[in-house]
């Protein structure tokens, strides 16, 4: 589990081609103290997990499914990409909930800048539009973004100075990919406001949660 607060950034040292995926040596760009084997770190929000740790650098293995869902087969030599290690129970939730896990990929559709600020609009499949809401929460490469306005098949985002200067972002630009992960807290209230049906495959009593419910309690 993560925050979406990017710790900061790493470099891809090599990309070596293994059975049906990908092995990639990271080197952090920063001071990462004490890295530990099988520890879970976030790369572009790609939740991965370390297989073995040098002095200068870790490395992870990508799997065939986080290949086809995520733009980590797109990465190349000396690429950079954001880093967050697992959160602890001690630590402040400064972002939000991120699992790391992926939910498609969208594209940068325009990048303007306005003063010190970033805005940055994206596309991403229209089946996505009803988990993103204005002032909700959303995960761009694994950081932890508010979003301003939201539109069938896409939305907007302001970046900030400090985001800027410590994610991707900064070097980002019009027609780059990007991993998306939508706020997991929509797609449970999803599941248990239609799931109507048991394991048999039988009608059962609707749940008090519902669209009424929410409403009356300012939730939507």
């Amino acid at each position: 589990m993560f925050t979406g607060i990017v710790q900061g950034l790493g470099e891809i040292r090599s990309i070596t081609p293994i059975k049906n995926g990908l092995r990639m040596l990271i080197n952090p760009l920063f001071e990462l103290k004490d890295p530990e084997l099988g520890e879970s770190i976030a790369v572009n929000g790609v939740c991965l997990t370390v297989t073995s740790i040098l002095s200068d650098s870790f490395s992870v293995d990508v799997s065939p499914e986080t290949l086809s869902r995520t733009t980590l087969g797109e990465l190349k030599i000396n690429s950079k990409v954001n880093l967050e290690r697992a959160l602890r129970l001690s630590d402040r939730l400064g972002g939000h909930i991120v699992s790391g896990h992926v939910d498609t990929v969208g594209k940068i559709a325009t990048r303007r800048e306005q003063g010190d600020f970033i805005f940055f609009s994206f596309e991403l499949e229209p089946r996505f539009d009803k988990y993103i809401i204005e002032k909700g929460s959303i995960a761009i490469d694994g950081i932890s973004l508010t979003v301003n306005s939201c539109r069938p098949g896409g939305f907007e985002v302001a970046i900030i100075p400090h985001t800027a200067a410590h994610t991707t972002l900064s070097f980002k630009k019009p027609g780059d990919k990007v991993n998306i992960e939508l706020d997991v807290l929509g797609k449970y209230i999803e599941k248990l406001l239609f799931a109507k049906k048991d394991e048999k495959g039988s009608e059962k009593p609707e749940s008090g949660l519902n669209k009424e419910f929410l409403a009356r309690y300012g939730f939507i």
